[in-house]
């Protein structure tokens, strides 16, 4: 098996670590404890004259319940993060026409380290959002669609960035969050618990800055799937049970509930070192993260009881004459155990007055990533402790660029921006039975696939102020793209072989062009066009495998997306605001969908498949305003439509008109805080979607059952209290209504939080 090993490379650039700082012009002269300063990565309004955008800090939420990073970010116009319970591993991004499984079409970025996940799609595919914790946030800003050259086409939704404070004197904070939610669905009613606590400690060392941060994260999930059996004739063996509950599925079709998941317990521990140094016009930025997750689930629960009363787990069954079976291994356990390393470098600075050079480096490796799930329920008489193991191995990215920025001496106000990028992915999943599955004994290889991608990118950008009311920016990007190493498996008398899958190359150029025009002070027009190719991921060219409750099937010949971009944004500046319109369109081909039916018996069928043409138009407003009707009330609200349609598919016509599935055709967000007092701030915030298709084929129209994707309304209060200097308190209830939402599985329930903060 092919060994993921980009240490040498790391070491190669790891003197240049000695080297560093920017500009300290935008360092503040004043160290006062109020103030904060970030070490960005680039400059922001060279990217906001590129891109239409969006940008919030922590102190614009102060309307919101912040407990994870995605809090951070779920408030940003245009976007869906799909978390399904607070701690959630599954908690995945979509961005404009980039749907909420569509993970490898939006990028996010922690201090310039990447957190999306570009090895796999879907569920699995969401951003390592734990890799960086709330409580060490200071700024987010959201980039929308492949405008700019700097990025490659996983922009095509757009990029958050996130970057967090670097300590300037001695500080320590500690939080601390407890939250409760109240779940009835299908067979289940109970209160769920969690916890976050948080704490960091910083200083700087003559020019030495130095950052450590341990953030504990608990929680128990609501159920996240409801089963009901495939329909059978009724056998010799069919035991006669009740319990089982009488609903329908997402297609509107009868059925019949047996069971559940049962509550999932989520437990994250996130260490992280930041050290960051000056050295005259340079600065570096080390950041090393660690992440070990748990995520349990043992307490599956079975609706259905024989006549004795007894529960059944597993077996042909037979209630009021319907028969259906229920397989043995849908209400097993399973334990996961994932261990990760991140470490970064971030070096910045100027070579002369007119050019500047930033580089970046980061490599993510999965120390451990193992999934132990048993045959059977515990409590099922077949339960011997058998199981299967899902273990990838060897599987991470080494990402690295560096970036020239020169406002070359023409006789005209011109910039440019050149580098080159780098990534490296590799993923190998292995599946083995075994006999001791909660010890992770990997007995018996059944199943193995996996292999490799690489992109190699040339970019340039320039920048044209013409006039003081007129900038043209004119970009273009190269890329190269191999994917090699390919293999999946094959059993031939019952031994597991490998077979190798052709490589595959690509060669893509990228143009982009933006026009700006200002008529006044108090008015901005921009229109932005690119190009951009999104290509296949690892899991979609050769991820195959079979578990007991999940198939895949991988496909080595998908092309690239193919997307043409428009965007025009009108915006006018108010005092202490704005109003901004964007108007865009997204015409894409090749459309790498991944697609997931539910076989009879409740097994998921997972596809990789090519759509020919999808277009999306939508209209996004956004209004900010401080100080709204009252000194010291601030309200934000953005509100999208969004109209995303299959216009070709030449392998299946009739799916030509329909919907693409997962985007809502509405989705608006209302933050509203006022400080009330000196010390007391209130606030209310709105976050709603209106309901979409799961499917391409547009059949699953059923609302507020297990498998639909719903519409939602939630509403939030928060409070927050400052004791004095050093200690506040907050408190705070989302959805507020108990509205039961399902994004295929549930949303959470009411949620009420309390939690405290200290500063010294």
């Amino acid at each position: 098996m092919k060994k993921f090993n980009v240490a040498a490379s790391w070491m190669a650039l790891l003197p240049f670590s000695f080297q560093v700082f920017a500009s300290t012009d935008d360092m503040p002269a004043d160290e006062d404890i109020e103030n904060v300063v970030i070490w960005s990565s680039g400059s922001l309004s060279q990217e906001q004259g590129v891109s239409p955008s969006s940008h919030l800090t922590p102190s614009d939420l102060e309307a919101a319940n912040l407990v994870t990073t995605e809090d951070l970010v779920k408030y940003q116009p245009s976007l869906t993060i799909r978390r399904r319970y607070i701690g959630d591993a599954n908690g995945t991004l979509g961005i404009r026409s980039a749907n909420m499984f569509q993970t490898s079409r939006s990028m996010v970025f922690a201090d310039g380290v990447p957190l999306h996940y570009l090895l796999q799609s879907r569920w699995s595919g969401a951003p390592r959002w734990t890799m960086v914790s709330a409580s060490e946030i200071a700024d987010v800003e959201v980039i929308y669609g492949p405008f700019d050259a700097q990025y490659s086409g996983n922009a095509m939704g757009g990029v958050v960035r996130i970057e967090t404070a670097i300590p300037q004197h001695a500080e320590l904070h500690v939080d601390a969050t407890v939250f409760q939610q109240q779940f009835d669905a299908y067979g289940y009613d109970d209160s769920l618990t969690g916890n976050k606590s948080f704490i960091s400690a910083g200083n700087k060392y003559g020019n030495t800055s130095v950052y450590v941060s341990y953030n504990h994260l608990n929680n128990v999930s609501q159920p996240q799937s409801y089963y009901y059996g495939a329909v059978s004739e009724v056998t010799a063996d069919s035991q006669e049970v009740s319990g089982a509950l009488e609903g329908k599925n997402q297609y509107g079709e009868s059925q019949l509930f047996f069971g559940d998941t049962g509550p999932v317990e989520e437990t994250t521990d996130n260490v992280k070192l930041k050290l960051g140094h000056e050295w005259n016009q340079w600065f570096a930025l080390l950041n090393v993260a660690y992440e070990d997750r748990n995520s349990d689930k043992k307490s599956p629960n079975s609706y259905v009881k024989n006549a004795d009363g007894q529960l059944v787990y597993s077996g042909d069954v037979v209630q009021d004459g319907t028969a259906f079976t229920i397989a043995g291994s849908r209400l097993a356990v399973s334990e996961l155990e994932r261990k990760s390393l991140s470490v970064g470098l971030r070096v910045r600075g100027d070579i002369n007055d007119r050019t500047a050079l930033e580089a970046n480096i980061n490599q993510f490796s999965i120390l451990k990533d193992q999934q132990g799930t048993s045959q059977y329920n515990p409590n099922s008489s077949l339960y011997d402790g058998s199981g299967q193991i899902a273990d990838y191995d060897d599987s991470g990215w080494f990402t690295g660029g560096i970036k020239l920025t020169m406002m070359p001496d023409v006789g005209a106000d011109i910039s440019v921006i050149s580098g080159v990028d780098f990534a490296s992915y590799e993923l190998n999943y292995n599946l083995y039975d075994s006999d001791h599955y909660a010890y992770k004994d990997n007995a018996e290889l059944t199943s193995t696939s996996g292999g490799k991608t690489e992109i190699k990118a040339l970019y340039s950008q320039l920048d044209w102020y013409a006039t003081p009311q007129w900038t043209v920016n004119a970009g273009l990007r190269y890329e190269m793209f191999d994917s090699f190493g390919g293999y999946y498996s094959t059993i031939e008398s019952g031994v597991v072989e490998e077979t190798d899958v052709p490589t595959t190359t690509q060669r893509k150029f990228s143009p982009k062009l933006s026009v700006s025009y200002l008529p006044d002070e108090n008015w901005q027009i921009r229109y932005s066009w690119a190009k951009a190719y999104r290509f296949p991921i690892v899991e979609e060219l050769f991820s195959q495998y079979k578990a007991y409750n999940s198939v895949s099937v991988s496909n080595a010949s998908l092309l690239p997306e193919d997307g043409l971009h428009h965007n025009l944004m009108v915006q006018r500046n108010l005092t202490d605001g704005l109003l901004r319109v964007n108007l865009f369109v997204d015409n894409i081909r090749n459309v790498i969908e991944s697609q997931s039916t539910t076989l009879a018996g409740g097994q998921s069928l997972s596809t990789f498949i090519p759509i020919d043409k999808v277009l999306t138009k939508g209209a996004e407003f956004i209004a900010n305003q401080d100080n709204w009707l009252l000194d010291g009330m601030n309200v934000k609200l953005n509100v999208t439509y969004t109209h995303s349609e299959i216009e070709e598919n030449a392998a299946n016509e009739l799916l030509v008109g329909n919907d693409y599935p997962r985007i809502p055709h509405w989705r608006g967000n209302l933050l509203l805080d006022y400080n009330a007092t000196e010390n007391l701030t209130l606030g209310v915030s709105v976050q709603y979607a209106s309901n979409s298709y799961g499917t391409l084929t547009n059949t699953d129209h059923a609302s507020n059952v297990y498998g639909a994707i719903d519409s939602y309304t939630w509403l939030g209060v928060s409070s927050r209290y400052k004791w004095n200097e050093h200690l506040q308190f907050r408190f705070g209830i989302d959805n507020l209504a108990n509205d039961i939402a399902y994004v295929a599985h549930p949303y959470p329930g009411r949620t009420a939080y309390l939690s405290f903060e200290y500063d010294m």
